[in-house]
Protein backbone atom coordinates (compact mmCIF):
# COMPACT_ATOMS: atom_id res chain seq x y z
CA UNK A 1 0.00 0.00 0.00
CA UNK A 2 1.37 3.59 -1.20
CA UNK A 3 1.87 6.50 1.36
CA UNK A 4 -0.09 9.10 0.31
CA UNK A 5 0.94 12.92 0.64
CA UNK A 6 -1.73 13.00 3.48
CA UNK A 7 -1.03 10.25 5.46
CA UNK A 8 0.66 11.45 9.29
CA UNK A 9 4.31 10.80 9.19
CA UNK A 10 5.63 8.81 12.37
CA UNK A 11 9.22 9.65 14.46
CA UNK A 12 10.66 7.03 12.08
CA UNK A 13 9.95 8.71 9.01
CA UNK A 14 11.32 11.90 10.13
CA UNK A 15 14.35 10.44 11.35
CA UNK A 16 15.10 8.51 7.85
CA UNK A 17 14.51 11.75 6.08
CA UNK A 18 16.76 13.72 8.47
CA UNK A 19 19.38 10.72 7.71
CA UNK A 20 19.28 11.35 3.87
CA UNK A 21 19.80 15.10 4.30
CA UNK A 22 22.70 14.41 6.29
CA UNK A 23 24.03 11.83 3.52
CA UNK A 24 23.38 14.94 1.28
CA UNK A 25 25.39 17.40 3.40
CA UNK A 26 28.02 14.64 3.08
CA UNK A 27 28.02 14.37 -0.15
CA UNK A 28 28.08 18.13 -0.49
CA UNK A 29 24.63 19.13 -2.31
CA UNK A 30 23.20 20.83 0.31
CA UNK A 31 25.37 23.45 2.52
CA UNK A 32 25.09 23.61 6.33
CA UNK A 33 22.76 26.69 6.81
CA UNK A 34 20.12 24.32 4.22
CA UNK A 35 20.26 21.24 6.22
CA UNK A 36 19.70 23.59 9.64
CA UNK A 37 16.87 25.20 7.60
CA UNK A 38 15.60 21.92 6.28
CA UNK A 39 15.68 19.95 9.95
CA UNK A 40 14.18 22.81 11.13
CA UNK A 41 11.19 22.36 9.14
CA UNK A 42 11.22 18.57 8.83
CA UNK A 43 10.87 18.30 12.71
CA UNK A 44 7.74 20.09 12.05
CA UNK A 45 6.00 18.08 9.42
CA UNK A 46 2.98 16.08 9.95
CA UNK A 47 2.38 14.19 7.01
CA UNK A 48 4.50 12.63 4.17
CA UNK A 49 3.78 15.58 1.70
CA UNK A 50 5.21 17.41 3.95
CA UNK A 51 8.55 14.95 4.35
CA UNK A 52 8.55 14.82 0.56
CA UNK A 53 9.13 18.70 0.19
CA UNK A 54 12.03 19.05 2.04
CA UNK A 55 13.67 16.41 -0.39
CA UNK A 56 12.47 16.96 -3.66
CA UNK A 57 15.20 19.07 -5.06
CA UNK A 58 17.65 16.14 -4.05
CA UNK A 59 18.15 12.58 -5.84
CA UNK A 60 15.56 10.21 -5.22
CA UNK A 61 15.83 7.70 -2.35
CA UNK A 62 12.82 5.48 -0.90
CA UNK A 63 12.08 6.94 2.73
CA UNK A 64 10.99 3.30 3.37
CA UNK A 65 13.36 1.29 2.86
CA UNK A 66 16.37 3.46 3.70
CA UNK A 67 17.59 2.36 7.12
CA UNK A 68 17.88 4.73 10.18
CA UNK A 69 21.04 5.35 11.96
CA UNK A 70 20.80 4.97 15.35
CA UNK A 71 23.06 8.00 16.26
CA UNK A 72 21.37 9.15 19.26
CA UNK A 73 21.81 5.83 21.09
CA UNK A 74 25.03 5.48 23.25
CA UNK A 75 27.53 2.62 22.40
CA UNK A 76 27.21 -0.39 24.58
CA UNK A 77 30.23 -0.22 26.97
CA UNK A 78 31.84 -3.63 27.86
CA UNK A 79 33.89 -3.30 31.47
CA UNK A 80 34.48 -0.70 33.73
CA UNK A 81 32.80 2.44 32.99
CA UNK A 82 35.79 5.85 32.88
CA UNK A 83 35.42 7.12 36.03
CA UNK A 84 36.11 3.85 37.61
CA UNK A 85 39.33 3.15 35.19
CA UNK A 86 40.02 6.82 36.40
CA UNK A 87 40.17 5.94 40.04
CA UNK A 88 41.98 2.90 39.71
CA UNK A 89 44.54 4.58 37.79
CA UNK A 90 44.59 7.12 40.51
CA UNK A 91 45.16 4.20 42.99
CA UNK A 92 47.48 2.56 41.32
CA UNK A 93 49.84 5.86 40.85
CA UNK A 94 49.62 6.75 44.29
CA UNK A 95 50.11 2.85 45.67
CA UNK A 96 53.88 3.05 43.04
CA UNK A 97 54.92 6.19 44.29
CA UNK A 98 54.36 5.29 47.86
CA UNK A 99 56.01 2.23 47.30
CA UNK A 100 59.57 4.10 45.70
CA UNK A 101 59.06 6.39 48.72
CA UNK A 102 59.33 3.47 50.84
CA UNK A 103 62.38 1.75 48.55
CA UNK A 104 63.97 4.70 48.68
CA UNK A 105 63.63 5.36 52.30
CA UNK A 106 64.66 1.40 53.17
CA UNK A 107 67.52 1.60 51.14
CA UNK A 108 69.22 4.89 52.18
CA UNK A 109 68.60 3.58 55.90
CA UNK A 110 70.41 0.37 55.36
CA UNK A 111 67.35 -1.45 56.82
CA UNK A 112 63.94 -2.91 55.33
CA UNK A 113 61.18 -0.36 57.03
CA UNK A 114 57.75 -1.69 57.68
CA UNK A 115 55.69 -1.70 55.01
CA UNK A 116 53.72 1.29 55.78
CA UNK A 117 52.61 1.53 52.12
CA UNK A 118 50.33 -1.03 52.57
CA UNK A 119 48.10 0.49 55.03
CA UNK A 120 47.28 3.46 51.99
CA UNK A 121 46.72 1.43 49.48
CA UNK A 122 44.66 -1.51 51.40
CA UNK A 123 41.92 0.70 52.38
CA UNK A 124 41.81 2.46 49.52
CA UNK A 125 41.92 -0.57 47.37
CA UNK A 126 39.05 -2.19 49.17
CA UNK A 127 36.93 0.64 48.70
CA UNK A 128 37.19 0.52 45.16
CA UNK A 129 36.95 -3.49 44.91
CA UNK A 130 34.05 -3.29 46.77
CA UNK A 131 32.54 -0.70 43.96
CA UNK A 132 34.41 -2.03 41.14
CA UNK A 133 31.94 -5.31 41.96
CA UNK A 134 28.76 -3.84 43.73
CA UNK A 135 28.85 -0.44 42.49
CA UNK A 136 28.61 -1.16 38.49
CA UNK A 137 24.40 -0.40 37.60
CA UNK A 138 25.64 2.73 35.24
CA UNK A 139 24.46 0.17 32.62
CA UNK A 140 20.96 -0.35 34.50
CA UNK A 141 19.64 3.31 34.74
CA UNK A 142 19.85 4.77 31.01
Amino acid sequence: MANSPEMRASDVDRDRVAAILREHTAQGRITMDEFNERLEELYKSKTYGELAKLTVDLPDVDLRHLPVKASSAAPAQRGMHTGMRAAWSAWAVASGINWVIWLIVSLTSGDLIYPWPLWVMGPWGVILLASTIFGNDHNKRS
